[in-house]
């Protein structure tokens, strides 16, 4: 038997170089976040990062050394579970975002900016964190550390990624305070959390919120073909009936992302502009074209 081999098309490495242009373009706001806002404010935040300065301020075992051993395991795990393309994105993802860190450092040297509002550094260098991080993973990427724990876990448990993060790093910040003897930076470190899960879950979940549709017509066949053929969604005819004028008429369900529901409004109007329509959101919808089924 001849061995098949599947050759990448242009569609498939039009989509991977977008990826790691997002993921580049998040990392990017991650490093403005952090440098610019975080930093100089004294903020501290979680992470891997957090954990290596922990024990570099209790033991002085330099940073590098905890950081690289931490991410070593980590990388291995996500190579394990996650597979090649999670890990070589996350790998490409720590590269990037190393080299974006020491150019934004250098052109905002002696800049600070919120010097004296340290909680609107916060609020915003943590939104922007937020923002990037989401961006990278809604990419397929990672930026290391404790975003490939959130990820592995969030690929068997329906847990969102945010709320993971936030644990690890909830309990990263609090470990601080018994070397750093700093309440402040321990309650900055908390808002800076909150806000970075926050901004990440919005970003990620934007992209995955659903929404169903009721539509009567009478020309109900013309509009299911329209919706199977753009923007390519499936619709089921349901049998109805009207309780005040005993009149049978059939009725489609359709279900669709957030983003196609314009669309979706613009070619029913085209075809019966005296069409019913209704329109709600569902909390979650998993099957083919949409999320994969998780339990626990």
């Amino acid at each position: 038997m001849k061995k098949i081999v599947n050759v990448p098309s242009k569609q498939s490495l039009l989509r991977e170089t977008r990826d790691y242009v997002m993921i580049a373009l998040g990392l990017i706001l991650y490093g403005i976040g952090w440098t610019v806002f975080l930093l100089p404010n004294d903020i501290t935040t979680g992470g891997v990062p957090g954990i290596a300065s922990i024990v570099y301020f209790a033991t002085g075992f330099p940073v590098q050394y905890t950081y690289f051993s931490i991410n070593l395991v980590l990388l291995l795990l996500s190579i394990r579970i996650l597979g090649w393309k999670f890990s070589i994105k996350t790998v490409f993802a720590v590269f990037t975002l190393t080299f974006f860190l020491s150019v934004i450092q250098k052109l905002a040297e002696g800049v600070v900016l919120l010097h004296d509002q340290p909680f609107m550094a916060c609020v915003i260098g943590a939104s922007l964190c937020g923002g990037g991080i989401g961006i990278a993973f809604s990419s397929n990427g990672s930026t290391g550390g404790t975003d490939i724990i959130a990820a592995i876990i969030n690929k068997y448990r329906d847990i969102t990624l945010g709320r993971v993060m936030l644990i690890c790093d909830l309990i990263i910040i609090s470990s601080s305070y018994f070397v750093l003897k700093d309440w402040e930076k321990v309650v900055y470190g908390y808002v800076t959390l909150y806000i970075c899960s926050f901004v990440l879950d919005q970003v990620v979940n934007s992209a995955r919120q659903s929404v169903q549709f009721f539509i009567i017509s009478e020309k109900y066949d013309e509009i299911a073909r329209h919706i199977n053929v753009y923007p390519h969604r499936g619709a089921t005819v349901i049998n109805a009936s009207g309780f005040y004028s005993g009149k049978e008429q059939k009725m489609l369900f359709v279900l669709a992302k957030k983003r196609e529901s314009t669309i979706i409004f613009r070619l029913i109007k085209d075809i019966d502009p005296n069409a019913f329509v209704s329109q709600s959101a569902v909390i979650g919808v998993y099957g083919e074209g949409f999320d994969r089924i998780k339990v626990k």
